[in-house]
């Protein structure tokens, strides 16, 4: 472990990244139904999705986690190959492409927005940016959908056309996206951790617009809310005990103290990089207790663990470098419970059909991002962490008609437009925590 230690935060991050492919490359033989493991992963690769697709009922738990394993392996060998350093922001777009990887990237749909990026770094004759690569990947729903569908009303399968099309698409998005990233922290201020949303949502807006409307083409219709229903509850709950207990035991065998881990919790303001200030071992240890946190709330509300809901409990552990951790990310679950209840009992007194409980699919995958408000936590205090949460869970299932299901960072977008309401107002009336301590 004193090697592992000693690595520098890059060389460390990356063994990281191997752990966590690895990770899930052996789950996929350790599947019940890990004999159609390839062809499962091939239905994936095939078939058009959504940002509600389950893959678990596309192409079955091992042909699931191979996808995932297998994707991760793609973006690990660009960051070797191209000798691309690794830090908090990598950590980030390794995580979150992962976790996505079970409900709307897969091994070919990444390809097209990469190159994008690839012509963006040619242009500014500029080092490959394999960061960006990863955040490319937010549209890739719609990559499938060209490559396998458009313009017809029905999939037909590869084709030269859609080939075509879905090339000229992906070199748009990695370019664009490549160049707004370093925009977006302007538009929420360093207070959405899912910061690259906010250009990867907004060419998705463009993109549906351009594709689809002004062409007058129908969007196809989202998978069938019954294809939700095939899960894997057991399966998932011990994958991630395992995985994050040894990132605890990792911790601790680096040297991790209590008192090490203590400090991140009560940071007077938000920590953006774990491994450069606080140290390696602390952030290991957060990725084994944020991730059992994340874990644990996802089974108290009763969720069922479908490939989106496995994917999103590493969509939101993927802050775990930049921040976020359950001292702070408690405010934000419990805006979303205070939220659900709220407007539960005002839509019965209101006559409404209320169907946005706690354990719904869309609100489990909204308190998601939600956490990328942690900052706001963090810098004004648990109080106005509840009510940023408050605010997302009632906007995030408003935005995917915008994008027509095809952007997968939804629900980071609509913090970013919550920041964009909320933060000018905390700013020019509420102190932050550090003011109030110095009082």
């Amino acid at each position: 472990m004193k090697k592992i230690k000693n690595l520098s935060e890059s060389d460390f991050l990356k063994l990281f990244f191997g752990f966590l492919t690895a990770a899930f490359i052996i789950a996929a033989f350790c599947m019940p139904d890990r004999a159609d493991a390839f062809a499962g992963f091939w239905r994936i690769n095939s078939q058009t999705m959504k940002i509600t697709t389950n893959d678990f009922f596309v192409g079955g738990f091992a042909g699931t986690f191979l996808n995932m394993g297998l994707v991760g392996l793609c973006f690990l060998v660009l960051l070797v190959g191209l000798k691309a350093p690794a830090n908090n922001v990598t950590t980030f777009g390794f995580i979150l492409t992962v976790g996505f990887s079970s409900w709307g990237i897969n091994v070919v749909n990444i390809w097209p927005g990469i190159l994008g990026v690839v012509l963006f770094c040619l242009v500014k004759k500029e080092k490959m940016n394999v960061n960006a690569m990863m955040f490319s990947t937010g549209i890739c729903p719609l990559i499938s959908d060209l490559l396998l569908r458009y313009p017809n009303a029905d999939a037909i399968g590869f084709n030269s056309l859609g080939l075509g099309i879905a090339l000229v698409v992906g070199l748009f998005i990695g370019f664009m996206v490549a160049a707004g990233l370093s925009h977006a922290p302007a538009v929420h201020k360093g207070f959405d951790l899912y910061s690259a949303a906010v250009p990867v949502c907004f060419v998705a807006f463009f993109l549906n617009a351009t594709l689809y409307k002004t062409m007058g083409i129908d969007l196809p219709a989202a998978p069938a809310g019954d294809t939700l229903s095939v899960t894997l509850q057991t399966g998932v709950n011990i994958f991630c005990l395992v995985v994050f207990g040894l990132c605890i035991i990792g911790a601790l065998a680096m040297g991790c103290k209590v008192k090490d881990y203590w400090g991140l919790l009560t940071a007077d303001d938000h920590v953006a990089s774990v491994t450069s200030k606080l140290g390696k071992e602390v952030f290991l240890m957060n990725v084994g207790v944020f991730g059992l946190f994340i874990l644990a709330y996802y089974n108290l509300i009763g969720v069922g663990f479908n490939a989106a809901t496995l994917g999103i409990i590493f969509c939101m552990l993927c802050t775990c470098n930049s921040g976020s951790h359950p001292g702070n990310v408690w405010p934000i679950m419990a805006g979303y419970v205070i939220g659900t209840a709220g407007f539960s009992i005002l839509s019965g007194l209101l006559g409404g059909n209320f169907t946005l409980g706690l354990n719904a699919q869309a609100i489990a995958i909204g308190l998601c991002f939600a956490n990328g408000l942690s900052p706001v936590s963090s810098k004004y205090g648990w109080f106005w962490g509840m009510v940023a949460a408050i605010m997302h869970y009632l906007l995030v299932t408003s935005v995917p008609n915008m994008h027509g299901g095809y952007c997968l960072y939804n629900g980071g977008f609509t913090a970013a437009v919550i920041c964009v309401l909320l933060i000018p107002v905390l700013e020019k009336f509420c102190k932050t925590k550090a003011e109030r301590k110095a009082l």
